[in-house]
């Protein structure tokens, strides 16, 4: 079975930066498209960035200029960087991947940017 497991969330600074992975359990160019998402209490949960097989990238508005993705393909990692920080960009950060016609979630990693 397929997995999808994320690491790197935590409590950082407003103003501060945190790099997120998502580790595949398979070769990531099995994947369509793979990327992070976020839900904070109350809210849906919304794209933060994504990453097709072809290399092409997409923002959420809310992040964009702060965010990048990036993948390593030896590892079968797909990364998040995020710098200068807010408060409301606290949330489980999500990583999912769309395998197939399947759509596969990680369980979520906590990010509380205090301040």
């Amino acid at each position: 079975q397929v997995r999808l497991v994320e690491s790197g969330g935590g409590l950082v600074q407003a103003g501060g930066s945190l790099r997120l992975s998502c580790a595949a359990s398979t070769n990531i160019f099995s994947f369509k498209a793979m990327g992070w998402y976020r839900q904070a209490p109350g809210n849906e949960r919304e794209l933060v960035a994504r990453i097709t097989a072809g290399g092409s990238t997409e923002y959420g508005d809310s992040v964009k200029g702060r965010a990048a993705i990036s993948r390593n393909i030896a590892t079968n990692t797909v990364n998040l960087q995020m710098n200068v920080l807010k408060p409301e960009d606290t949330g489980v950060y999500y990583c999912g991947g769309a395998l197939g016609a399947s759509a596969l979630w990680g369980q979520g990693t906590q990010v509380t940017v205090s301040g």
